[in-house]
């Protein structure tokens, strides 16, 4: 091939200086290049304004043969805007544009023409504008993934749950037990008592959303087994030492476990504090060991009653009202038939508001069957001991 057509601008010099981008700088200043392509806003095209004077090409260098060709600018070439994205149904329901809105930061806050602030659709039976696409706003960010409770407070749903009847009626039956057996052996009282302390492991981590945890159930379940081991041998004289020396060698096995883990280290932190939640509810449960048999019992029987009388179909305040006077009138009753007597009511009481919150925890954030079957009837009875101790120590 010649010279002459390898380089068809004329000759180079090969071992010559060469400044292509240099040649660029002699065009007239006054010449305004302008991209026509489609941008990724997905919003808005911009509108290329017409030139002012007409365009006046550099004149011609020889070796400017890389230079980038831009083809000329048609001055009545004007931008357009995309047509939105996501077609929606008609009769889509405002709630997904509410979830939208919500928990897409990127559309967070902007509306749609005809859709309001929001980005809500037009209500059932309006017309929808003449021209209007009926589309959702555009989004770069995907579907989110948001959990139950983030669900139900988008569609205006309360993700307090409570457990229903038929935990309530487990609870009754274990808080029943637990009065029944306080007075004859404490061996005894140890059969419903590991019952509680076992779902009191498991379903104090599936509350906290994690699912399987055998390593933390397990140890969980064996740290309330040692308190009770501990009380047992020790004497109920001895509880808070014991109570809180299991719970403290409990911690120090839980630090090594997660240090032992292959996780990340967020991961090891939520393990680390559900671990030493669920080990402390349990080894406190342990607590019925150290009580006096009558303050069990009547904690039991106001529990029981507390719970079932929560779970009938009674409005908020008025079913609150409802179960603590049912948890005094049975503490008034277990205690007329243990020999505790009217202080057996203030017992009662005490039991019923920390039944209450415990049962109110178990019904937190969207909770799962298995959550109500575990935490729902354990958290009553879990929490009520430090009450009954001290109330117990105090009034008997």
């Amino acid at each position: 091939m010649s010279s002459d057509q390898q380089y068809p601008y004329g000759p180079q010099d090969s071992y010559g200086p060469q400044d292509p981008y240099g040649q660029r700088n002699h065009q007239d200043p006054n010449v305004t290049q302008t991209w026509e392509g489609q941008t990724w806003d997905t919003q808005y095209q911009p509108t290329i304004e017409p030139v002012a004077e007409p365009v006046q090409h550099a004149p011609y260098h020889p070796g400017a043969a890389d230079t980038t060709y831009l083809p000329p600018q048609d001055p009545s070439a004007t931008g357009y805007a995309l047509p939105p994205e996501v077609p929606v149904a008609p009769g889509a329901p405002a709630a997904a544009y509410a979830a939208s809105a919500a928990y897409e930061p990127g559309i967070a806050g902007q509306g749609i023409a005809g859709h309001g602030a929001a980005g809500a659709p037009p209500a059932a039976g309006e017309p929808q504008a003449a021209g209007e696409p009926a589309y959702s706003a555009p989004t770069t960010l995907g579907n989110a993934r948001i959990t139950d409770a983030q669900r139900a407070r988008a569609e205006g749903r309360s993700p307090i749950i409570p457990p229903g009847m038929q935990p309530a009626g487990l609870t009754a039956v274990i808080g029943l037990l637990l009065a029944a057996t306080a007075g004859t052996s404490p061996y005894l009282l140890l059969i419903p008592l590991i019952a509680l302390q076992g779902l009191t492991a498991a379903g104090w981590f599936r509350l906290n959303g994690m699912w399987p945890a055998r390593q933390g159930i397990a140890l969980a379940f064996a740290g309330g087994l040692a308190a009770d081991a501990v009380l047992l041998a020790t004497g109920s004289g001895h509880a808070p030492a014991v109570i809180i020396g299991t719970l403290g060698v409990w911690v120090l096995l839980t630090v090594v476990l997660q240090l032992r883990s292959h996780a990340s280290a967020d991961e090891r932190m939520y393990g680390l504090m559900a671990t030493v939640a669920s080990a402390a509810l349990t080894i406190v449960a342990a607590g019925y060991l150290a009580v006096a048999p009558e303050a069990v019992a009547v904690a039991g029987a106001s529990v029981a009653a507390a719970v079932l009388a929560r779970a009938l179909p009674l409005p908020g305040t008025a079913s609150v009202v409802v179960a603590l006077l049912a948890a005094a009138g049975a503490g008034i009753a277990a205690g007329g038939a243990t020999g505790v007597g009217s202080e057996g009511a203030l017992l009662g009481l005490g039991a019923g508001v920390c039944a209450l919150v415990g049962l109110r925890v178990a019904s937190y954030d969207y909770p799962s069957r298995f959550v109500h079957m575990t935490a729902g009837v354990a958290l009553p009875l879990t929490a009520a001991v430090p009450a009954v101790y001290l109330l117990g120590r105090a009034l008997i």
